[in-house]
């Protein structure tokens, strides 16, 4: 049987491309499906089989990898709470590769289960550019011996797979790795603004930031975007909104404080009210210079 992969948005195609690469060189097929037709054709170019409907692919594959933009995605393509749940999973790995709540995979890994099938949690940390060079770290959780199946194939999208144990392990540290990244781009993109508005050759502030211990595959890519004005999507801001909330509420289940998380969600959600949802997260820097801004026109108290 053909192994499947269902989803091919910003990050779902090119690691859809590295997969469909990694088998070819095996002699085996990949078997592809997304919602939006057009944006399977670099799969088809590069070998992949286009099926016309997403149970197509359960049909013909032994195991299925999801890269599904949120939960109700997720249940769509799989058909839960219809008769076709089953029949889609049934002896079939199921593999979720976005990122979801940890209540909400450990409930799917119970449904997939049931219904005989197996699953794998397997989130992954890095945006476009890491998945198109195949340089993402995945997060892996599931049984043993489903995980053994799933993990060569991982590899081919991913320069470090790490094993976390249980559903919904691989979930957990993933939501921990977001808060780190969602407060370390503020804080680059609050950084540079504040480098702008003191005079700062940006130039020479971002090669004094990159070649000191602070100087990251992060600090490199998005203090270029900055640079250029360039906020082509690699991390959407919508995304980010997504899974700042996830966070948030795991946050809040284990009863912690999230203080620089709270103050990057509300960076992020004013980012999205100036019509940016689809640009890059490095954008946030337009939501700290309309602070700035308003700052700047309200009139001094006494």
């Amino acid at each position: 049987m053909s192994i499947g992969f269902i989803g091919l948005g910003v990050m779902g195609q090119p690691m859809a491309l590295n997969l469909a690469s990694h088998l070819a060189a095996a002699g085996e097929m990949l078997i592809v499906w997304n919602q939006t037709a057009e944006k399977c054709a670099p799969l088809r170019a590069a070998g992949a089989e286009v099926a016309a409907r997403a149970e197509e692919v359960f049909e013909k594959s032994s195991i299925v990898f999801l890269m599904m933009v949120d939960d109700a995605a997720t249940d769509a393509v799989l058909g839960r709470g219809t008769p076709g749940f089953a029949q889609n999973v049934s002896g079939r790995v199921v593999v979720n590769m976005g990122t979801s709540s940890t209540g909400y995979s450990a409930a799917l890994a119970a449904e997939i289960a049931e219904a005989g099938g197996r699953y794998v949690e397997a989130p992954v940390s890095g945006s476009r550019k890491p998945a198109e060079e195949g340089t993402l770290v995945a997060m892996v959780a599931g049984e043993a011996d489903a995980v053994a199946k799933v993990r060569p194939l991982l590899s081919s999208m991913s320069a470090k797979v790490v094993e976390c144990g249980a559903v919904p392990s691989a979930l957990a540290m993933k939501l921990s790795v977001n808060l780190y990244l969602i407060a370390t781009v503020t804080a680059l993109a609050e950084s540079f603004h504040l480098a702008t508005h003191l005079g700062v050759d940006l130039a020479q502030f971002t090669e004094v930031l990159n070649a000191g211990p602070m100087g990251s595959a992060i600090s490199k890519g998005k203090l270029q975007k900055l640079l250029d004005e360039d906020f082509t999507v690699q991390a959407a801001i919508a995304d980010v909104l997504k899974n700042s909330g996830l966070v948030f509420d795991a946050a809040r289940s284990a009863g912690v404080a999230s203080p620089l998380l709270d103050a990057s969600h509300s960076l992020y959600q004013e980012t999205a009210a100036l019509g940016l949802s689809d640009q890059d997260m490095a954008a946030v820097v337009k939501a700290i210079a309309a602070r700035t801004a308003r700052q700047s026109s309200s009139p001094l108290e006494d």
